[in-house]
């Protein structure tokens, strides 16, 4: 599990707090990322979450690469 050092990091760095965090983990965990509705709620609540509006067209273009299995690594993306 991770400490708690590590979720000050990242609230301090997103303005996300830890209890956020995991609720959206859990959400994400207990759902199914082939469903297509689940993955635009899911898409729509991380905006909200941090703060960053998605259009719909990029909020299209995230689900269909997400269904797909066409999301680039994590390496790739920084």
């Amino acid at each position: 599990m991770l400490g708690d050092s590590f979720f000050k990091k990242v609230e301090n760095k997103s303005g996300v707090s830890k209890e956020t965090i995991l609720s959206l983990a859990s959400k994400l965990q207990n759902s199914s990322m082939k469903d297509e509705k689940v993955l635009h709620e899911l898409v729509q609540e991380i905006s909200s979450i941090t703060g960053k509006e998605v259009s719909k067209e990029k909020e299209d273009k995230i689900v269909d690469a997400i269904l797909k299995d066409n999301v680039p690594a994590v390496d790739k993306m920084i």
